[in-house]
């Protein structure tokens, strides 16, 4: 166990926030404590450390949990202590997916506010979420995250709508969007220097995760996280509501997430576009194959046109890839036009070669190697005598033709 002790000298320093305390813990006698202030108001942070022996401490996957807001204590079966953070979440458009996460982070023990337009405050209650249909006050509850699901193409107007002078400056911020250099590009330039910046995207919805999210992937990429390890902590604890469900956490950027999704995401849902088009049905005689199709066609209609057109135009690789799609298409028409010119051929060349030899078995003719009917030959022909009689008293003018 490590203890370390710190002191707020500074006689302007902000009390907590109404609602919470500070947590003073009694190291035990094996603690390394480093001294601290006489000042009255001091705030003691407590690291657990089981590698103290070697000097190693890993805060990025728990190890190292600080005391202090948002964090409360608890025992371990054997009765050592503990501690878990949890978070003030608000969740900015509560529709279908904004429920669908708030349920598992409810879940986990976390407080959830939300903010939407529409009024969705009963199922709000039916979750467990305080719902806000003003954007002010749910600012002025100070949520450490403010988690945006809104659609693609609003987020921009939702994100400008916001009254971010009502947030502390530390507040993190989190999009779970489709597309993610769009939200990174967006943040960085509306949200002030002190706000945290986590882009993510849960590769999953309510249809394909209600079963549950063990192995689903988790795409994350930290654009902007301060040095204090308390705001390193609160990112690594949203992060953990999706390790703790499951999921399979990804870490990688937002340009490498757009490359990889134009190519699978773009793709699928163009494909269940183009095949909704089409009509499908199921018939007597489905196949898997087919089956594969109609659950394609059914998971990407439920999603609304304008996530699919936000995927296109707010990605920039997918242009890329509808092209690539039509070259795809025009190579496979024109391999079956090439087979199809070559059926025909040589059905021609079968009718050529087999004229006059109706006594010729067909399957013997057809056996038989097809060439180009040869270039046609000038035949002489020889006529009867009254026409080469004819011919002669032509030829030599006389005049006794009756």
């Amino acid at each position: 166990m490590l203890s370390l002790s710190s002191s707020a000298t500074n006689p302007t320093s902000r009390p907590p926030p109404h609602g919470h305390q500070h947590r003073f813990h009694s190291p035990p006698p094996s603690v390394l404590s480093l001294p601290s202030s006489s000042s009255p108001r001091h705030l003691r942070l407590s690291l657990r450390c089981p590698a103290v022996a070697n000097g190693s401490t890993n805060l990025s996957s728990g190890a190292g949990i600080f005391a202090g807001e948002g964090f409360n204590s608890a025992s371990d079966d054997d009765g050592e202590k503990k501690t878990n953070y949890k978070m003030k979440v608000a969740i900015v458009g509560f529709g279908n997916f904004g429920q669908f996460l708030a349920r598992e982070i409810v879940k986990q023990g976390h407080t959830v506010l939300a903010y939407s337009r529409s009024d969705y405050s009963r199922v709000a209650a039916e979750i467990g979420v305080q719902f806000f249909s003003d954007a002010d006050d749910l600012c002025e509850e100070h949520p450490e995250v403010i988690l945006l699901c809104s659609s693609i193409l609003s987020t921009e107007k939702v994100l400008r709508g916001l009254p971010l002078n009502r947030l502390r400056r530390s507040t993190l911020f989190v999009d779970v969007l489709s597309v993610k250099e769009f939200p990174r590009s967006l943040f960085l330039q509306l949200l002030p220097p002190d706000f945290d910046i986590l882009c993510t995207h849960p590769m999953f919805g309510p249809d394909s995760g209600k079963a549950g999210w063990g192995g689903l992937p988790f795409v994350f990429d930290k654009v902007r996280v301060g040095s204090d390890p308390a705001r390193i902590t609160r990112v690594e604890a949203f992060l953990g509501v999706f390790r703790a469900a499951g999921c399979r956490m990804v870490e990688m950027s937002c340009a490498e997430h757009d490359r990889y999704a134009a190519g699978s995401q773009f793709i699928t849902h163009m494909m269940g576009r183009v095949l909704e088009k089409l009509g499908l049905g199921n018939t007597p005689i489905n196949t898997k194959g087919y089956e594969s199709l109609l659950n394609l066609v059914d998971n990407t209609a439920r999603d609304s046109f304008e996530l699919f057109y936000g995927l296109f135009l707010y990605n920039k690789n997918a242009m890329e890839q509808l092209e690539r799609m039509d070259w795809a298409f025009e190579m496979v028409k024109k391999q079956l036009s090439g087979h199809l010119h070559g059926l025909v051929r040589k059905q021609l060349m079968l009718e050529t070669n087999g004229s006059g030899n109706d006594d010729v078995n067909v399957g013997e003719r057809s056996s038989k190697p097809m060439m180009l009917p040869p270039p046609t030959t000038h035949t002489k022909i020889v006529p009867d005598k009254q026409q080469q009689q004819q011919h002669d008293l032509v030829v030599n003018g006389s005049s006794n033709l009756r």
